[in-house]
């Protein structure tokens, strides 16, 4: 088990990354203390489910991907519309680079 939560830590630390929070602005939007935050990253501690709803809310995930590390349809939507928003340079980047992975 407590490797299982060592996995969702590191997708929740890597997510918040992503999304440009700190452990600081993750516990005040969640309100719960930094110290939830940091041992839920760890792996230290299980998430409760009300708490793992708000989490999902605020990083703008799926609590599939946080469980599981699979990214759900409404992730993926999330990453395309995104990539709406680049420049054409970066879309025609992003397109090699999504091409390259796909081929190896």
């Amino acid at each position: 088990m407590s490797e299982t939560l060592k996995e969702i830590g590191t997708r929740i630390c890597l997510r918040r990354r992503e999304v440009g929070l700190t452990q600081e602005k993750l516990a005040e939007k969640m309100d719960v203390s930094v110290q939830m935050i940091s041992n839920l990253e760890r792996g230290n501690k299980a998430i409760r489910i009300d708490n793992l709803i708000k989490l999902c809310e605020i990083l703008n995930i799926s609590s599939d991907y946080i469980l599981t590390g699979v990214r759900s349809q409404s992730d993926l939507c999330s990453v395309a519309q995104e990539l709406q928003h680049l420049s054409e340079d970066d879309k025609r980047l992003a397109e090699l680079i999504i091409k390259r992975l796909k081929n190896g």
